[in-house]
């Protein structure tokens, strides 16, 4: 049965991955704006723009050129940025791991905070802890990332300026890296003093796309904790003298869990998402700051490859939440 589902989400992720990729090869080609005007200066030609054309394939039909494209596409060449004359696959796989980084610290940020407050709200339910934990939460869910992003660059970055307010990690340091993964190479390489300099980078656009998140966590999670602990496996726990305390964390919190986890796949590919904003506002050198500069400079070859990226992203975290939630469920494993 598990395998059976497994074969059948593949099918249904390629069929999506396609779909997407046509919706935004022709959307992006129907909206005002020509790119070759931008690339040439302001005596060009007409030659001159007809020759960039037909270097780009911008004289064909459009099911030409998704024709064309999609079958570079296939064998792994999505192109050449019109902005910058470099593949656009070199250029997105350069800046991906920048982004990745970012939502997988904003992901421990928010599971941490999250969790954290979903236990303190039912170790302390019905009291002025949990009302204040239910406000917080309120807030959270209210205010969109960009907005703790600007109050965090006025907290942190001018009233209190201990933390880092743009850029990915300080010119100053030689970077002895091989790869584009600088965190996990840091810590690899036994290199804090690049990693304490990482984290600075990263602490404002992590903790404002973690905020959000932790608030739904946080109210999921709290309301599943106050279901079990009223079931019959809690108050067993309670009668052989466990506390509390001891009683969440033993036994409604692992019983609780799973909506969680499920809740917390679905949520990273929206997290990912949300590094375009934050990114621009903070300046921070990933995936998301080059497509708002893609979007900007009309580079229709660049937009498609970073599309492409975020949407193979997003069904494959997507896919991979769904089948650990078939594995991790006993009802979905053995049926």
């Amino acid at each position: 049965m598990l395998l059976r589902q497994t074969v059948s989400r593949l099918i249904t992720t390629l069929i999506t991955l396609f779909g997407v990729a046509v919706i935004v090869f022709v959307v992006i080609r129907v909206v005002p704006g020509n790119p070759i005007a931008m690339m040439l200066p302001p005596g060009a030609t007409e030659a001159d723009i007809e020759r960039l054309k037909t270097l780009y394939g911008l004289d064909k039909s459009i099911f030409e050129q998704f024709v064309i494209w999609f079958g570079n596409v296939l064998h792994g060449d999505f192109g050449t940025s019109i902005s910058t004359r470099q593949p656009v696959l070199s250029l997105v796989l350069d800046r991906l791991p920048a982004t990745l980084e970012l939502s997988i610290i904003a992901l421990v940020m928010a599971v941490a905070i999250g969790v954290t407050l979903a236990i303190l709200g039912t170790r302390f339910r019905g009291r002025k802890t949990e009302a204040g934990i239910d406000v917080a939460n309120g807030v959270g869910l209210s205010v969109p990332d960009f907005l703790w992003g600007l109050a965090l660059i006025l907290l942190f970055g001018v009233l209190w300026p201990v933390f880092q307010i743009s850029g990915r990690v300080s010119p100053r340091l030689e970077l002895p890296f091989t790869s584009q993964f600088y965190l996990f190479e840091s810590v690899l390489r036994l290199r804090f003093d690049i990693l304490a300099d990482l984290l600075s980078h990263m602490f404002m656009p992590a903790l404002a796309l973690a905020l959000p998140l932790a608030a739904i966590i946080s109210q999921l999670l709290k309301q599943s904790l106050k279901e079990t602990v009223n079931l019959d496996y809690s108050v067993l726990a309670r009668t052989k003298g466990y506390s509390e305390t001891k009683v969440i964390l033993s036994e409604a919190l692992p019983n609780s869990i799973l909506p969680t986890l499920t809740l917390v796949g679905v949520q990273f590919t929206f997290l990912i998402g949300g590094t375009v904003i934050i990114e621009r506002l903070l300046s921070y050198e990933g995936l998301g700051n080059m497509a708002i500069d893609a979007v900007i400079n009309r580079d229709l070859p660049l937009i498609q490859g970073i599309v492409i990226l975020f949407a193979i992203l997003f069904t494959f975290v997507n896919l991979a939440v769904d089948m650990t939630y078939a594995f991790l469920n006993p009802k979905l494993r053995h049926a």
